[in-house]
């Protein structure tokens, strides 16, 4: 008689999803070993989207640029627009977080409770698409590269690696685009409307704002002039 076939497709199903989930975990776990790599002044680490470009074919500005020779009325301006409490936190504002939750539950409209820690974790190891799966990954990235990285490489990094304008990453390339100077030679109100361009790079345009950037980067501008007691950790 004929042996039953059975058995083996079994062994060969159990065997494909033993192998599926040593990806799955080997995938989760990858961003975990890269971030203390990352520590390295070093290393200059790219995003999604810029290995997005790359594989499509596409080109992209990116001029990596130490943080010593970024403005500080730039990384005063990102801080006020982004996340004003990047001092304080260790890659998430609880607070923030808990008050969009809550806001969610109750059926309103909610907030960003975004940090620039996971904007960082995003734009680094997720898709740049929405959804509860990718939040609930960004925050323990979030607080792995907060405890791992110093404020002012994380705050390095971000500036290095976020998106501007549509092929345009990094602040040195975002600078050099819209206003024809280095990232050190920003004025504040330049600083001011690539922090608001930040949000919708793709939309807004710090070189040709709307009345609502101007707006928006004006309050901005405010904030940065006396951010003093909130950006300690990166200039004591």
């Amino acid at each position: 008689m004929p042996k039953d076939p059975r058995p083996k497709r079994k062994r060969w199903w159990r065997r494909l999803l033993g192998w599926l989930i040593v990806v799955i975990v080997a995938v989760l776990a990858l961003p975990y070993l890269l971030i203390p790599l990352y520590a390295w002044q070093q290393v200059r680490p790219v995003s999604t989207l810029m290995l997005a470009e790359t594989v499509s074919g596409r080109s992209y500005d990116r001029q990596w640029v130490g943080f010593d020779m970024i403005a500080p009325v730039l990384v005063q301006s990102v801080m006020m627009s982004e996340d004003g409490q990047f001092c304080a936190h260790s890659g998430i504002d609880w607070e923030a977080l808990n008050l969009v939750i809550d806001e969610a539950l109750e059926g309103e409209a909610t907030r960003g409770a975004s940090t620039i820690p996971m904007q960082t974790a995003k734009n680094l190891f997720l898709p740049p698409s929405r959804s509860v799966v990718r939040k609930a990954l960004e925050i323990p990235l979030a607080m792995w590269m907060d405890k791992v990285w110093t404020k002012r490489r994380l705050m390095e990094i971000y500036l290095n690696i976020a998106e501007w304008a549509p092929g345009v990453y990094g602040v040195e390339a975002a600078s050099q685009t819209y206003f024809g100077v280095s990232a050190n030679n920003l004025s504040s109100a330049q600083a001011a409307l690539l922090a608001v361009t930040l949000p919708n790079p793709i939309k807004r345009n710090a070189a040709n704002p709307s009345s609502g950037m101007r707006r928006l980067a004006g309050i901005i501008e405010n904030r940065a002039r006396q951010s003093g007691a909130y950006i300690k950790c990166l200039y004591d």
